[in-house]
C-alpha cells in the first residue's frame, strides 16, 4: 500500500514524464532504421484456439505466464511459451457478462502493479445492455492460476445509451494510478454529445487511485486530476473529447499515454493523450470538423496521425510503442493496426511529420495487441489465435 507522499512523487514523476515526451516530439529526430522486409505474423502459440480474444496481458510476478481475455466472459492462463499444449480458466464470470452486441462483453484486464503480493486484478465488462463495470477481483489464495470469482468489488458503473462505442481497456500507469478508456456511449455522430459533457464519465480517459478509498466509493481521486476543482466536470476525468478509444497504452520507456480512437465515417486516429487536454469529438473527426462546414477548434488538441477509409481501413485498433529486443528495428514506433483490412503498421511520431509505413498486410480481424514480461508484442486475432512478429 503507497502512502500519501508516495503517491504525489509518482504523481509529479509522472507529469514530469508526460511534460518530456511532448517537448521531445518537437524535437528534429534522426530517421528510423528501415522495417526489415522479412518480418512476419506467426501463430505464438499454434496449438491454442481462443472465442474472441480481446486482451493479452502478463503480470509482472515472475511467473512468465500469458491471460488472454475472450469477450464471453472468460480470462485465459497459459505458460508463455510456444510449445504450450493447453490452457486452464483463471476466471469465469460468463453469468455477469452481458455479451450479447458485438461490442459488448468482457473487454479487458489489467494487473495491479503489486500483484505478485496482493493478486488484485482489474477487468472493464458490460453487466448489462445499459451498463458497464469496471471491478476488482482476487487470485485464489490455494491457486495462483484460479481467480476467486466471489472476490468482485465493483469500482465504477458506467451507464451507456447504447450498446456500441464501450471503449474498456484498462491500465495501470507508471504513476500507480488506474487508466480507463471509456467511449462516447454510442449510436452514431454522439447524438447525447457525451464526449464534450464533463458531467458523465463517456468519451475519455479516466483516472482513479485504487490504493485509496475516499467519499464512499471504492477508489479515490488522484489529487493532480485535471478537473478536480471544477463543478462542471467529473473528478474521474483525465482528459476527454474521444469517440471510442479502442486500446490504449503507455510507452514504458517515455511514459507517454497512446490511444487509437475509432471514427465515424471518414476517418481514424491516434491520440497522445495529456492531462485536462480535450480530443475534439464530435467537433472533429480527425484532423476534419464533423457534421458542419466550419467548427470552431479553439483550445482541441488535435491528433498525431490521421488515416482514412478510402482504402478499406475503418475501424484502428490502437497498440503499443515497441519496446522489446526480438526486432531491433521497431524499437520507439507505435504499432498498430486495423481491425476491418487487419493490416498493420508502424508510426514513429517525429512531431510535425509523423512517419507511418506498412509492416503487415493480413486477413486478420484485429481486436488488440499485448506485451508480455519482455516487452515482446503480440496480435489478438478473431480467428482465435494470437500472433506476434518474427523475422523469416
Amino acid at each position: 500500500m503507497k502512502t500519501f507522499y508516495q503517491k504525489f512523487l509518482l504523481s509529479i514523476t509522472g507529469l514530469i514524464l508526460f511534460a518530456c515526451s511532448s517537448s521531445d516530439d518537437n524535437e528534429t529526430t534522426p530517421p528510423p532504421p528501415p522495417i526489415p522486409s522479412e518480418i512476419e505474423i506467426v501463430n505464438a502459440f499454434p496449438a491454442l484456439r481462443f472465442t474472441r480474444p480481446l486482451d493479452f496481458q502478463s503480470p509482472n510476478d515472475g511467473t512468465n505466464r500469458a491471460f488472454v481475455v475472450e469477450q464471453r466472459g472468460i480470462i485465459n492462463v497459459f505458460p508463455n511459451n510456444a510449445d504450450v499444449q493447453s490452457s486452464a480458466v483463471f476466471l469465469n464470470i460468463e453469468n455477469i457478462v452481458d455479451d450479447s452486441e458485438e461490442e459488448m462483453g468482457l473487454l479487458a484486464v489489467a494487473f495491479h502493479p503489486n500483484y505478485d503480493a496482493n493478486g488484485y486484478f482489474y477487468v472493464n465488462y458490460s453487466s448489462s445492455r445499459t451498463l458497464s463495470r469496471v471491478s476488482r477481483f482476487q487470485v485464489s489464495s490455494a491457486n495462483s492460476n484460479v481467480a476467486d470469482p466471489n472476490s468482485e468489488l465493483v469500482l465504477l458503473e458506467i451507464p451507456q445509451p447504447f450498446t456500441n462505442h464501450n471503449g474498456g481497456k484498462l491500465t495501470f500507469g507508471p504513476d500507480g494510478f488506474l487508466y480507463i478508456a471509456s467511449g462516447d456511449g454510442g449510436s452514431g455522430g454522439d447524438p447525447q454529445g457525451n464526449a464534450q459533457n464533463r458531467m458523465n464519465l463517456l468519451g475519455a480517459i479516466l483516472r482513479i487511485d485504487v490504493d485509496r478509498v475516499e467519499n464512499g466509493l471504492n477508489y479515490a481521486i488522484p489529487i493532480d486530476n485535471p478537473f478536480i476543482n471544477d463543478n462542471n466536470a467529473r473528478d474521474e476525468i483525465f482528459a476527454y473529447g474521444l469517440r471510442n478509444p479502442w486500446r490504449i497504452s503507455f510507452d514504458i520507456q517515455t511514459g507517454t499515454l497512446w490511444a487509437g480512437d475509432v471514427g465515424q465515417n471518414q476517418f481514424e486516429e491516434i491520440d497522445i493523450i495529456e492531462s485536462g487536454n480535450n480530443y475534439g469529438w464530435n467537433i472533429l473527426e480527425g484532423f476534419n470538423c464533423f457534421g458542419a462546414n466550419d467548427c470552431d477548434q479553439t483550445n482541441l488538441t488535435p491528433p498525431v496521425f490521421e488515416y482514412s477509409h478510402d482504402n478499406g481501413d475503418l475501424s484502428i485498433t490502437g497498440g503499443y510503442v515497441y519496446r522489446g529486443n526480438a526486432i531491433p528495428e521497431l524499437q520507439g514506433r507505435y504499432i498498430y493496426g486495423d481491425f476491418v483490412s487487419g493490416r498493420i503498421w508502424a508510426l514513429t511520431n517525429s512531431g510535425t511529420s509523423p512517419a507511418n509505413e506498412l509492416i503487415e498486410d493480413t486477413n486478420l480481424n484485429i481486436s488488440s495487441f499485448g506485451t508480455d514480461n519482455a516487452n515482446e508484442l503480440y496480435i489478438c486475432s478473431f480467428d482465435g489465435a494470437i500472433y506476434r512478429f518474427e523475422i523469416n
